[in-house]
């Protein structure tokens, strides 16, 4: 693995062209056995726009950061923390009519 914090560069580069308050955008960086852990924290209202439609733009940061990775000798992770204050509401599991149903 590589010491070169290129990862956590280009992270933050990446989500402070995304979010709307880019002074608030914080990344820390773990290594370990694992590989190199970067956790993002960014304001609640910028939660969206770093998830995405159904994780769209956090499935794209994480390939991203895979593809740096592999240039780099290392595996990269991502965790996205969840912001004080965010608003939103835990996940509902979907319930599905039955297929014989009249409706």
């Amino acid at each position: 693995m590589t010491k070169n914090p290129s990862d956590q560069e280009f992270l933050e580069f990446l989500v402070k062209s995304i979010v709307e308050n880019p002074d608030k955008v914080q990344v820390e960086r773990k290594v370990d056995e694992m590989g190199v852990l970067l956790t993002l924290k960014v304001a609640a209202q910028d939660m969206g726009l770093i998830v995405g439609r159904e994780g769209s733009t956090a499935k794209a940061i994480r390939s991203l950061l895979r593809i740096v990775g592999i240039r780099n000798n290392a595996r990269v992770n991502l965790k996205i923390e969840e912001p004080e204050g965010s608003t939103r509401a835990p996940r509902e599991p979907r319930s599905e009519a039955p297929s014989d149903s009249k409706f």
